[in-house]
């Protein structure tokens, strides 16, 4: 395939920022950079700076009340620094704007504040401790990439860490309103580049307007040069002028240029779309949608939960490649992600539990592999980290004779009731039955194109958009049959723990060649096999016995104590479940629009013969038709952010990803693989 216009960097931690407590001309105490000699906010009056340089120059108390769009209002800004800026537009948003009105914020930071600095930082102002604490609880850990945070029902914020112009270049969205801050030009002239005001250009929407504390005439120069046109403005303090400005067009974007076929659908109405099946993938995309107020309709043939998504415990789990990659970078920003969203949805931890996941080396190979993995990404420890065999026993509670990597972060979650849950969020109506055809439907003009979803007991359901999320059944329609799905038949192990007895615990969760949760409600659960294009989903004591094999395999001193315990580990006194995932090609979900196959085929043939060849067309999709689909074993950690990418897409929203990453998970990366490589894979 083409090379990607934006290489991805290697997984990595940022350091964070290292500051000096100083005193404001108040008395009170106030953040400065070590490394760049400058304040965080002005010493006169911080907030008072915020809202006469970003919120009154970019008329946002007006725009807000203004403002009545589907879609949220999008605020981009060049450096994060305490949040201050960020808390100040939400809370001008909360007086200002309609009670149906959106918000969202993307910032880039470089340098993010620890979590402790940043919540001194911000308690100089008490007003905004609700908000303040609401940002602290989500702050994410120091590593590169995109961090989504919900910050209410209304608001959320993107932070983008890493360098502002690489993280700008690498945005998929489009700005309203920019806040152009950071350290001053003369402390920071890296970021003051050309080619940060071209990547502001290319992602603000027409008219988008700008507003900075500055007057340098680097800024000036850039500005101009990308297509902003700004003007002096008095300035705030001892600061006499700053610039203002706005943007009439924006510039096409040249990741394009080279991806052509990854061109987004434009937007379409969605005042109603139906989600087909409950699993994981189904319920989280239903969810995401049901909290932008989009009604949904959720069906399922069965129960929520009922199929791959139904096992009493899954492992919140990723296994990163040694050598960076997409697919890592998409899994690693999904357990980042899931770990934050579940604690949002279920703080008593109800569903789930952060109790860590150790993934063991059982062998040579696995154990060079891991330390490749580590020597190869720098991340922090937090997130990941090596252990050796007694650091391993300590932080298991069982002993174990093997090195691995941890992730404290990391854990299990009841996937079952989560399936539950989130099939039960307002504005969601569960509709059981089998979809059986997808069939577009015209419509008035002022509505656009919809859907007639057929059912199997001859009822219909209309829609505006649909989501098809049915596992390995995904491909069973006409529009999707190209897309090549792998059913992976999985049969998970449980016995009954003994009451009363002495029986080992796990602290962690455990995985090898399977996976071993605590147990939970006396119930130790452990598995499951792996079996590719097997869809039969009776219980096979054979499959018990392969469970017990890697168990014993993996954990034999823990394994011996529960048989000291007197827990039966026979392969007939073994209760279970089977379930049916499914798996893509290049093991990387579905998360995105559905191509039309033919056109896609017809409209870059020219790859074939060359693969430089690259038409200027747009990919073309079917209208309002999307899917989540091959999560595979690992769906806990990439359903919920495949579920912000369709919601983010459908509602015309900065996506959750880079969009390098974005792409990876386009359903039609294997059309282009295939018309480049001359290769088929179904």
């Amino acid at each position: 395939m083409t090379a990607a216009p934006d290489a991805l960097p290697p997984l990595a931690g940022l350091q964070t920022a290292r500051l000096d407590w100083r005193r404001d001309e108040g008395g009170e105490e106030a953040p400065h950079s070590r490394a760049f000699d400058d304040v965080y906010f002005s010493r006169h009056d911080g907030r008072a700076e915020t809202e006469h340089v970003f919120i009154d120059a970019n008329r946002l108390p007006e725009r807000f009340a203004a403002w009545q769009g589907p879609r949220p209002f999008v605020i981009g800004e060049t450096g994060f620094g305490t949040g201050l800026n960020m808390l100040c537009a939400w809370a001008c948003f909360d007086a200002h704007a309609s009670p149906h009105a959106r918000l969202h914020l993307v910032s880039t930071e470089k340098f993010p504040l620890a979590r402790d600095d940043l919540a001194r930082a911000l308690a100089a102002w008490p007003d905004l401790a609700d908000r303040a604490a609401r940002l602290v609880a989500q702050w994410p850990e120091p590593v590169a990439g995109v961090h989504r945070l919900w910050l209410d029902d209304r608001v959320t914020l993107d932070l983008h860490f890493g360098d502002t112009t690489e993280r700008l270049e690498r945005l998929d969205g489009r700005v309203d309103a920019w806040f152009l801050d950071g350290f001053a030009p003369s402390k920071n002239p890296e970021m003051w580049r050309p080619e940060l005001f071209a990547a502001m250009a290319t992602r603000s929407r027409p008219g988008a307007t700008l507003a900075t504390f500055t007057c340098a005439g680097t800024v000036k120069r850039g500005l101009a040069a990308a297509g902003f046109a700004w003007r002096k403005v008095p300035g705030f303090g001892r600061k006499r002028e700053m610039l203002a400005g706005e943007i009439a067009e924006s510039p096409a974007d040249p990741r394009r240029t080279a991806t052509p076929w990854f061109m987004p659908p434009a937007p379409r109405p969605a005042r109603h779309v139906v989600v087909i099946g409950a699993g994981l993938a189904g319920t989280t995309t239903a969810a995401a949608l049901a909290r932008r107020g989009v009604a949904v309709t959720l069906v399922e043939r069965e129960t929520p939960g009922a199929g791959g998504s139904g096992n009493r415990q899954g492992a919140l789990y990723v296994k990163l490649a040694a050598e960076t990659n997409a697919q890592s970078r998409v899994y690693l920003a999904g357990l980042l992600y899931s770990r934050r969203w579940l604690a949002l949805l279920d703080p008593e931890r109800t569903l789930w539990d952060d109790c860590g996941v150790l993934q063991l080396a059982t062998g040579e190979r696995e154990a060079r592999r891991q330390a490749r993995f580590l020597a190869h990404h720098p991340l922090p420890e937090s997130v990941v980290t090596g252990v050796d065999a007694g650091e391993a026993s300590a932080r298991a509670g069982v002993a174990i004779e093997s090195t691995g990597l941890d992730y404290p972060g990391a854990g299990w979650v009841r996937p079952d009731l989560l399936c539950e849950r989130l099939a039960a969020t307002p504005g969601i109506t569960l509709h059981r039955g089998e979809v059986t055809e997808l069939t577009p439907t015209a419509r008035p003009a002022h509505q656009g194109e919809g859907w007639t979803l057929s059912l199997g007991d001859g009822e219909t359901l209309a829609a505006d958009q649909v989501v098809v999320a049915t596992a390995a059944l995904a491909n069973r329609f006409a529009q999707t049959e190209a897309l090549p799905l792998q059913p992976i038949r999985g049969q998970v192990s449980a016995v009954g723990l003994p009451r009363g007895a002495e029986v080992p615990a796990l602290s962690r969760v455990v995985c090898a060649g399977g996976y071993v949760p605590p147990a939970v409600d006396g119930v130790l659960c452990f598995g499951a096999t792996f079996a590719p294009h097997d869809t039969d989903t009776t219980l096979r004591e054979a499959d018990h016995a392969a469970n017990l094999a890697e168990l014993e395999a993996s954990l034999p001193n823990f394994t011996a104590a529960l048989r000291e315990a007197g827990v039966d580990l026979t392969p007939e006194h073994l209760d279970g479940r089977v379930a049916i995932r499914a798996a893509s090609p290049d093991k990387t979900p579905y998360a995105g629009p559905v191509p039309d196959t033919p056109h896609w085929r017809d409209a870059y043939a020219s790859l074939a013969k060359d693969a430089r060849r690259i038409p200027d067309t747009p990919g073309a999709h079917h209208p309002g038709l999307w899917i989540s689909a091959a999560h595979g074993s690992r769906g806990l950690a990439s359903a919920p952010l495949c579920a912000e990418v369709i919601a983010s897409r459908i509602c015309d929203e900065p996506m959750p990803l880079e969009g390098a990453l974005v792409d990876h998970l386009h359903p039609g990366r294997r059309l282009i693989r295939e018309l480049i490589t001359g290769q088929t894979n179904r």
